[in-house]
C-alpha cells in the first residue's frame, strides 16, 4: 500500500536523501519518493507499522506525519512559510546593519558615539555588538537547531555549515569579551586593544542574514504544485443537472452515479465523463487534448468532464465519475509525477558532507597538538578557533545561492522565470526537448491562411460573402473569417434567415440570394459542383488546414483556416538542434495536421493523437531510455507531462495550471527562450563550479596556515582577525564571480544580427549578407572587400562598424567559394545566407 507523509525540517537535497535512506532500511518498503519541493514523502510498503516509519524519520532529525489525502491547504501553508522567512529577513537586516556599522566604523573612519570609542569603553563596544547579534541568532535559530542535529546524526547539510560558521564567530567573540574584561581589570591595555579588534559578531550576523536572504528569494520563486492541483480540481463544476423522472435536478457533482442521465446546457462545463444520448453541440476540449478547435459531438460520442459545451444542448449517460474521470486522473498524475522527481544533490551539499567533519577534526587536533607541544591553553584555543574562523563556510555556502540568484535574475530580465534551483541545475543536462503543438509551436488561435476564389470571383467578393455568412455563427472558425475581412476593411451585408446546420456548416440569405458555407459534405448534399476547388481543398487539408467552402447557385471559393505556426518556432527548433538536443513534437491533434506542422518547423519526430495520460507516458518512456527530458507546453493537458519531465517549461500565455505545474515559465511565450534558458543553465552551473573551486582552494590554503603548520619553521601564525578578513575576502570573490552572470547573453540573441537577408534586385541579381569576425581597421575591411570582388559575378561592399559584407551576385556563386575567399584573407565568417 501507498501512504503519503508530510515531512518537516528538510532544507536541502542532503536532507531528503537522508530521509529516504532512513525509510528504505525497512525490508517491507518497495519504494520511497521524497519531494523536497512540497516537503512530502510517498512510501510504498507492506507489513510495516506506519508509526515505525514516522519514528525512523524522527530519529533522523526530521518530523513526519501521515496524511490520508492531498493537502488542499498546502498553498496557504507555503505562503505562511514565506512570510516567516520574510519576517526573519527583516529582523536580521534591521540588527545586522547597525552591527556592521558599529564593528567597522572605527576602521572606516565613520562617525561613532563617544561611548563606543577609546580603550576605557572597549567592553561597552564589545558587549553592544553581542547584544545586536543576539536577535539575528534568535530569529534564525532553526539553522542552529537543524544544523547541529544533523551533525549529531552524522548527516551534515547546509544548515550544519551555517551553524558551525556562525557559532565559531560567536564563540570567539564571547571569548574576546572575557579577554577585554580581564585586560581592563588588570590594566593590560595591549590585550584590550588586541581583542577589541577580534570581535566577529558582525561576521555571524552577516552569514545568517545573507543566507536568509537567499532562502527568502528561493521560497518566493519555488513552484507550488499544490496550486496547480487546486486549479485542476476547479475545472470540474461543483454541480450537475441530472434527469430523473423526466425532470432536471441540480445536485452536487459528487452525488452523480454511473448510469445517471446528465443534461448540459450551452456554455456549461461537462461535470463527468459519459456518452451522449441525444442532442448535438461543439465541445471545446482544448483543456484536455490541446486541440484548438471545438469538436462536433452527437449521439454516441463520448464527452469528458471539465471540457466546455458550446452553443448546443445535449444529454449524456455518465460512465465515469469521481476518481475515475479523466480530469481526476490528470490530478493524480500531476501529484505522482511531481513526487517522483528525484532530488538533485547540490554540489555544496556533497562537499559539506566531508568538509564539515574534517574542519572540526582539524580544529580539535590542531589545538590538542599545540597543547601537547607545551603551548598555553590560550594559544592552543586561538589556533583551534582560528581554524574554524578561517574555514567558516560562508564562501562555500554562498557559492551556489549567489550564482543561482544572479542567474534567475538574469533569466527574468530575458523573460525566463525560473522557479527553482533544481530546475536551473537540471536544465543544462537535458538532451531531449518535447514540444506541445497548440499554443506552443503554433499561435493557439485559428486564423485565415488562404483565400481562393473561383475563376469568376475575386478575393474581396469571397471574403465579404464569407464574413456575412459567418458573422451570426459562434464557431471559432467563423470568428477567424470575420476577423480576416474586417482587418482588410472589407464591408459586408448582414445575413438573413441564418441557420446552423449541425456537423456541416451554415446557410443564409445575403442581399436576397441563398448561400451556403461549410465542409465538403455540405457542398455534396447541396449538389454544388466544386471542380478545381475540390482538389485545392484536398491540398489544403493535407497541409493541416481546414478548408471552408462557400457557394450559392455555384461554387464561389474556399477560405482556409488553420492554427498558424509562430514566426520564431522554426528558428527555435534549429537552435535547440544546434545545442545538440533531440526535438520531439507531441500533440492531441490528428496525424495529418501534426505532420504538416512538424514538416513546417523541421521536426523529425512527431507524435500525434495523444491524450494527457499518453503525453505523461511518452515523457516517462523517454526517461526510461536514459534521457533527460524537458517538456514545453501551455495547456491543462500538458500538466502531467510538465510535472513528470526532468524540467517542465510553460509558455507564459498558457493556462494557470500549466504555469504552476512547470519549473520554468517563458513570459514572452517565445520558444527561442527555451534555448536561452538552457544556455543560462549551463553558464550558472559553470559559475557554481568555479565558486566552489575557489572557496575550497581558499580553505585548502587558509586552514593549514591557521592550524600553525608554518609556525615552527617560519614563525607564521594566522591571527583570527586576519582569518576573518580572509574569509570575508573569499566571500567577496565568490559574489563578484557570480555577478559576472549579469553580462550573460543568450547566443541566439547575438546571432540574430547575423541572420543573412536574401533579396532579389534588378534583372535577377541576388543579394546576401555575410557576417565577418576579425576585422579591426579599414585595411581589414578593404582586404575582405577585395577578396570577394575578385570572384566572378560578385560585387561586395563591407561595413566595418557592422562587421557585415553586402554581396550582390550577378550569377550563381556557391556559398563555399564566398566563405573560402574571406577565410583565405585571414578572417572568420560567422554566417552567410
Amino acid at each position: 500500500m501507498k501512504t503519503k507523509f508530510d515531512v518537516m525540517g528538510m532544507t536541502c537535497s542532503a536532507c531528503s536523501a537522508h530521509v529516504e535512506k532512513a525509510v528504505r532500511k525497512f525490508e517491507g518498503v518497495a519504494g520511497v519518493e521524497v519531494n523536497l519541493l512540497t516537503n512530502s514523502m510517498v512510501v510504498d510498503y507492506d507489513g510495516i507499522d506506519v508509526n515505525a516509519i514516522v519514528k525512523a524519520v524522527r530519529d533522523g532529525g526530521y518530523d513526519a506525519s501521515p496524511v490520508q489525502k492531498a493537502n488542499k491547504t498546502a498553498a496557504p501553508a507555503a505562503e505562511g512559510r514565506e512570510m516567516s522567512v520574510k519576517k526573519r529577513l527583516i529582523v536580521s537586516f534591521a540588527f545586522m546593519i547597525p552591527l556592521f556599522y558599529l564593528a567597522m566604523g572605527h576602521m572606516m573612519g565613520w562617525p561613532l558615539p563617544a561611548i563606543f570609542l577609546g580603550m576605557e569603553n572597549a567592553l561597552i563596544f564589545a558587549f553592544t555588538q553581542f547584544l545586536l547579534c543576539l536577535p539575528v541568532v534568535l530569529v534564525n535559530r532553526k539553522y542552529f537547531i537543524n544544523g547541529f542535529k544533523s551533525l549529531v546524526k552524522r548527516s551534515p547539510n547546509m544548515d550544519s555549515l551555517i551553524a558551525i560558521g556562525s557559532s565559531a564567530a560567536i564563540i570567539y567573540g564571547i571569548f574576546s569579551i572575557y579577554k577585554i574584561g580581564w585586560g581592563l581589570g588588570h590594566g593590560d591595555m595591549t590585550m584590550v586593544h588586541q581583542y577589541s579588534m577580534d570581535l566577529y559578531f558582525e561576521t555571524s550576523a552577516m552569514i545568517l542574514a545573507l543566507i536568509t536572504l537567499g532562502k527568502f528569494l528561493e521560497s518566493r520563486s519555488k513552484g507550488k504544485t499544490s496550486d496547480a492541483i487546486t486549479k485542476l480540481v476547479a475545472l470540474a463544476p461543483k454541480t450537475a443537472w441530472v434527469v430523473r423522472e423526466g425532470e432536471e435536478h441540480e445536485i452536487p457533482v459528487e452525488e452523480v452515479s454511473v448510469g445517471d442521465v446528465v443534461a448540459v446546457r450551452p456554455g456549461e462545463r461537462i461535470p463527468v465523463d459519459g456518452e451522449i444520448l441525444e442532442g448535438q453541440s461543439a465541445v471545446d476540449e482544448s483543456s484536455l487534448t490541446g486541440e484548438s478547435l471545438p469538436v462536433e459531438k452527437g449521439a454516441g460520442d463520448r464527452v469528458t468532464g471539465g471540457t466546455i459545451n458550446g452553443s448546443g444542448y445535449f444529454q449524456f449517460r455518465a460512465t465515469k465519475v469521481g476518481e475515475d474521470t479523466a480530469l481526476a486522473q490528470i490530478v493524480r498524475l500531476v501529484e505522482e509525477a511531481s513526487a517522483s522527481k528525484a532530488p538533485i544533490a547540490k554540489l555544496a551539499d556533497k562537499v559539506s558532507g566531508v568538509f564539515v567533519p574534517v574542519v572540526i577534526a582539524i580544529a580539535l587536533v590542531s589545538a590538542a597538538v599545540w597543547l601537547l607541544l607545551g603551548r598555553s591553553f590560550e594559544f592552543s584555543m586561538s589556533i583551534g578557533i582560528a581554524v574554524l574562523v578561517v574555514s567558516c563556510p560562508c564562501a562555500l555556502g554562498l557559492a551556489t545561492p549567489t550564482a543561482i540568484m544572479v542567474g534567475t535574475g538574469k533569466g527574468a530580465e530575458n523573460g525566463i522565470l525560473i522557479k527553482s534551483a533544481e530546475a536551473l541545475e537540471t536544465l543544462q543536462a537535458v538532451d531531449t526537448v518535447v514540444l506541445d503543438k497548440t499554443g506552443t509551436i503554433t499561435e493557439g488561435k485559428p486564423r485565415v491562411t488562404d483565400v481562393m476564389p473561383a475563376s469568376s470571383h475575386d478575393e474581396t467578393e469571397l471574403l465579404a460573402l464569407a464574413a456575412a455568412l459567418e458573422k451570426p455563427s459562434e464557431h471559432p472558425l467563423a470568428s477567424a473569417v470575420v476577423e480576416a475581412a474586417e482587418s482588410r476593411g472589407i464591408p459586408y451585408a448582414p445575413a438573413r434567415d441564418f441557420k446552423s446546420v449541425s456537423g456541416m456548416g451554415v446557410e443564409g440569405t445575403v442581399e436576397g440570394r441563398q448561400y451556403f458555407a461549410g465542409n465538403l459534405r455540405m457542398m455534396n448534399e447541396r449538389g454544388v459542383r466544386l471542380g478545381e476547388l475540390a482538389k485545392l481543398g484536398e491540398k489544403l487539408a493535407e497541409a493541416g488546414k481546414t478548408p471552408l467552402y462557400f457557394a450559392g447557385a455555384e461554387a464561389i471559393g474556399i477560405v482556409a483556416v488553420a492554427d498558424t505556426v509562430k514566426t520564431s518556432s522554426a528558428h527555435a527548433v534549429s537552435e535547440l538542434e544546434r545545442l545538440g538536443k533531440t526535438v520531439v513534437m507531441l500533440t492531441g491533434d490528428n496525424e495529418r495536421t501534426a505532420a504538416a506542422i512538424g514538416q513546417e518547423v523541421h521536426i523529425g519526430r512527431v507524435i500525434s493523437g495523444v491524450l494527457p495520460q499518453d503525453k505523461e507516458r511518452v515523457v516517462r518512456d523517454l526517461q526510461a531510455e536514459g534521457r533527460k527530458v524537458a517538456m514545453v507546453g501551455d495547456g491543462v493537458n500538458d500538466a502531467p507531462a510538465l510535472a513528470r519531465a526532468d524540467v517542465g517549461i510553460a509558455i507564459g500565455a498558457g493556462t494557470d495550471v500549466a504555469i504552476e505545474s512547470a519549473d520554468i515559465v517563458l513570459v514572452k511565450s517565445d520558444l527561442m527562450d527555451v534555448a536561452g534558458a538552457m544556455q543560462l543553465s549551463k553558464a550558472v552551473l559553470r559559475n557554481i563550479k568555479q565558486n566552489l573551486f575557489w572557496a575550497l582552494l581558499y580553505n585548502s590554503i587558509g586552514i593549514p596556515l591557521a592550524a600553525g603548520v608554518f609556525f615552527t619553521w617560519l614563525n607564521i601564525k594566522l591571527n583570527p582577525m586576519f582569518g576573518a578578513a580572509a574569509m570575508s575576502l573569499s566571500s567577496v570573490c565568490v559574489v563578484t564571480n557570480a555577478l559576472r552572470l549579469r553580462f550573460f547573453k543568450p547566443r541566439y540573441q547575438e546571432e540574430q544580427t547575423a541572420v543573412c537577408k536574401l533579396e532579389h534586385k534588378g534583372d535577377g541579381d541576388m543579394t546576401k549578407t555575410m557576417i565577418v569576425e576579425g576585422m579591426s581597421c579599414m585595411h581589414c575591411s578593404a582586404r575582405v572587400e577585395k577578396a570577394l570582388n575578385e570572384l566572378d559575378g560578385v560585387t561586395a561592399k563591407v561595413d566595418l562598424e557592422a562587421k557585415t559584407a553586402t554581396i550582390t551576385l550577378a550569377q550563381p556563386v556557391e556559398d563555399e567559394k564566398l566563405i573560402q575567399a574571406v577565410t583565405d584573407a585571414g578572417y572568420d565568417v560567422v554566417s552567410l545566407r
